[in-house]
């Protein structure tokens, strides 16, 4: 099964968000640049950060972790995380573990998003990933979404080469979100405060496994009003 990519668009992602109850005074922005400076300019609070990445790029460091992961229970408890079953959903995967673990901060309103992760809370992250693959309300959205690019949307068949990956704040530490994994990753300490400098460096720690590649994007769920 495979659903039409979703563009790594600012406008097309928030537009997303605010149709699945996410309130308007939350979007998704651009990072232009990783620097102290260009972090700057970033409007506070910062709930997410989804870096999209060529899949070229192999994540060493987790590999360890996966292994010892199998081992251990799903997910920890605290952080809301799912499996990816469905091909090109990562877009949409981002932007769900980016709302999921931030509902005390967000008041997401009432809508298809909100009933899925009432409905998935208490589940295993592979359970949450069969249960979207039915999720129609989430599915009719995404579609959607992925025909308002600037670009044309490529058909459900074609291969993409890019990946997204969410990081967010849970508990005082910093945790990567992603589908494909089976567990979140902890990066570390960080904060509400501190969360965008800190996924700054673990873009950044990406970045470097290949200096010649230059297709990265970086955004971020923050408050505009």
């Amino acid at each position: 099964m495979a659903w039409v990519p979703l563009e790594s668009n600012p406008e097309v992602m928030t537009k997303f968000l605010h149709k699945l109850g996410v309130p308007k005074k939350w979007s998704i922005i651009d990072v232009y640049g990783l620097d102290p400076e260009l972090l700057a300019i970033i409007p506070k609070p910062v709930l997410s950060v989804i870096l999209l990445y060529p899949v070229t790029i192999k994540n060493e460091k987790t590999e360890e972790e996966e292994e010892s992961a199998k081992d251990k229970s799903d997910t920890p408890d605290i952080v809301y995380h799912m499996k990816q079953y469905v091909s090109n959903a990562c877009g949409t995967i981002a932007l769900v573990h980016s709302v999921a673990n931030n509902l005390d901060v967000l008041q997401l309103e009432d809508g298809f998003l909100k009933t899925f992760l009432d409905e998935t809370k208490g589940l295993p992250s592979s359970e949450r990933g069969e249960r979207l693959i039915n999720a129609q309300g989430i599915i009719d959205t995404h579609m959607e979404s992925a025909q308002e690019g600037q670009t044309e949307a490529p058909g459900e068949d074609m291969e993409v080469y890019h990946h997204f990956i969410a990081f967010v704040h849970k508990d005082g530490s910093l945790y990567e979100l992603d589908g494909r994994k089976p567990i979140p990753i902890n990066h570390g300490s960080t904060s509400l405060e501190t969360l965008l400098e800190d996924a700054a460096r673990v873009c950044k720690d990406y970045m470097a496994r290949d200096p010649e590649e230059v297709r990265f994007t970086v955004v971020a769920l923050a408050a505009t009003e």
